[in-house]
């Protein structure tokens, strides 16, 4: 007998499974063929599943500790909304940054749509700025006046 999860249940498998375990077949698993992603690519650019991995790759190979905390979900239709914060070690220099041995701490929310226990579409929001300034240490701003 196969157990059917609902989407708020299929949110939180897919940070444990994927970010937490480090089980890549879990991608594949959770994720439409057709699945559009936006937030994760420059300029927030669509991208679909196949361009997911490498984005995943080069953030796991950053922050090789990074663990997901899914602080809420809410559920709404075919959507959910997880209100999340991650935590890690800045040791991998994959984004462009050599490493710092910084520990980040990295809030975001992300939307997901369902369709038949799959991600057909994700909106991503997370804190990049704060965590550019959590790796780099204090940034001196100029303001133009």
């Amino acid at each position: 007998m196969m157990l059917v999860m609902n989407n708020k249940e299929l949110t939180r498998r897919w940070f444990e499974e994927v970010w937490n375990k480090r089980r890549v077949a879990a991608i594949e698993e959770l994720s439409h063929p057709s699945a559009v992603v936006f937030g994760l690519a420059d300029g927030g650019k669509p991208m679909g599943i196949d361009h997911f991995l490498p984005f995943y790759t080069r953030f796991t190979e950053t922050f090789p500790d990074i663990r997901i905390i899914v602080d809420e979900v809410l559920e709404e239709g075919d959507k959910t909304v997880a209100r999340l914060h991650a935590v890690g070690t800045h040791t991998g220099g994959a984004m462009g940054v050599p490493p710092t041995g910084r520990r980040v701490n990295i809030s975001g929310i992300i939307i997901t749509r369902w369709k038949d226990g799959k991600i057909i579409e994700a909106w991503n929001e997370f804190d990049a700025w704060g965590m550019m300034q959590q790796i780099s240490g204090p940034v001196a701003m100029k303001v133009k006046q």
